[in-house]
């Protein structure tokens, strides 16, 4: 644990920790420290506190005094000459004809270094820009490509909600928004409605995020316990009968449920109980039962015979009409059973010449130009062949 104070350069900016040693510090007040960027006047955001050693950023460095009149009426006047340094740089910006654009520029304490910030949609070589700055300034110059958010927060407005926009109030830092926050807080997902001036999702869909989803800071895992919210449009079973659920409020976390009487219950999410969906039935295993079924009992309606069964009750059927067409005759004189008929019939024969020539390719196959044979239809037309 050590004892460490927050300063603030920036309105609504970072916090950074640095050592009180043996000064004392109060909040609210202003302080001359040491920097990466140089020396630098802050004001006290936080008081002196204790923090974890992982929470610190090594090496702590110590605040080097109080800081006096002089001091803050030297910040009164590199604000000043910020508003010079504005003027001059754009003037050079024109002249260049770089698609940049100008947001502001900071001043160090020691006026050791003047720091510009602008945005652009690419990278831009800003090389020769550099070189006409210093050449007015006489100090050191940076250059520093900020994105919208950050051009947002830096220049300040008015939001959607009316009030002044919060990167530029009291956000010190941006966190992620997603729209998976705008979608679980059932919002319009219509981009206009949920993005800030910055064109970015807006800050604020973060701050009810947590209660959306069921976590609370101060709570007990006990407490965190989440309970999962019904899926809309299922069904689920109530103190009152079983219903559908048709809408959810993720806020007051309870669910509108239709229920089987056409009634209309809301309940709160503990009190229902979701049904487990019914499987539905594999149609496959359902053919497969009922084709076993069916060969082992051909009387069964619906019965689906194959081809193989289907060619043999042709033939049967081909065999009555043979039998019926040799009746009045003796059956000595009767060809013998399967025996081709020894005249064809001009009908016959313009239908048996009617039907696709078959032919053979390189590898032994019989293939049909008209329709697909089967492997068992293959295998008797080569018999009949040989």
């Amino acid at each position: 644990m050590q004892t460490v104070i927050g300063v603030r350069f920036k309105k609504a900016g970072k916090i950074y920790y640095f050592g009180p040693g043996q000064i004392d510090i109060q909040k609210d007040d202003y302080v001359i420290v040491e920097t990466a960027r140089g020396v630098e006047c802050g004001h006290v955001a936080i008081g002196p506190r204790d923090v974890e050693d992982s929470e610190i950023t090594q090496p702590l460095k110590v605040i080097e005094r109080k800081a006096t009149p002089d001091d803050l009426e030297r910040v009164e006047e590199n604000k000043k000459r910020e508003v010079e340094a504005t003027r001059i740089c754009e003037e050079k910006i024109a002249a260049r004809a770089l698609p940049m654009k100008l947001v502001g520029v900071e001043y160090t304490f020691d006026i050791n270094k003047i720091v510009f910030y602008f945005t652009a949609d690419g990278r831009v070589d800003f090389r020769e820009l550099v070189k006409d700055l210093a050449a007015v300034f006489r100090t050191r110059i940076e250059l520093r490509q900020i994105g919208v958010r950050d051009e947002a927060k830096m220049l300040g407005g008015i939001g959607c909600c009316g009030r002044p926009l919060c990167c530029a109030t009291f956000l010190g830092e941006f966190v992620p928004v997603s729209i998976r926050m705008a979608k679980e807080q059932n919002l319009s997902l219509n981009p206009t409605k949920i993005s800030g001036i910055c064109g970015r999702l807006m800050c604020c869909l973060k701050y009810e995020n947590d209660d959306y989803e069921g976590r609370c800071d101060g709570c007990s895992a006990a407490q965190q316990k989440k309970v999962l919210p019904p899926t809309q449009g299922g069904r689920v079973v109530t103190t009152e009968g079983e219903g559908k659920v048709i809408s959810l409020n993720q806020q007051k976390r309870n669910a509108t449920i239709l229920l089987d009487d056409n009634k209309t219950l809301v309940a709160s999410w503990e009190d229902v109980i979701e049904k487990e969906p019914e499987e539905e039935p594999d149609l496959a295993n359902i053919a497969a039962l009922a084709a076993i079924a069916a060969m082992e009992d051909p009387s069964l309606a619906g019965y689906s015979r194959s081809r193989h069964s289907k060619r043999k009750s042709n033939e049967r059927a081909r065999h009555g009409r043979d039998e019926k067409s040799h009746e009045g005759r003796p059956r000595d004189e009767r060809p013998p059973h399967g025996a081709k008929a020894p005249a064809e019939h001009p009908r016959d024969k313009k239908r048996r010449d009617s039907k696709p020539k078959n032919r053979r390719d390189r590898r032994g196959e019989i293939e049909n130009k008209n329709r697909r044979l089967s492997h068992r239809d293959i295998q008797m037309m080569m018999e009949e062949d040989e």
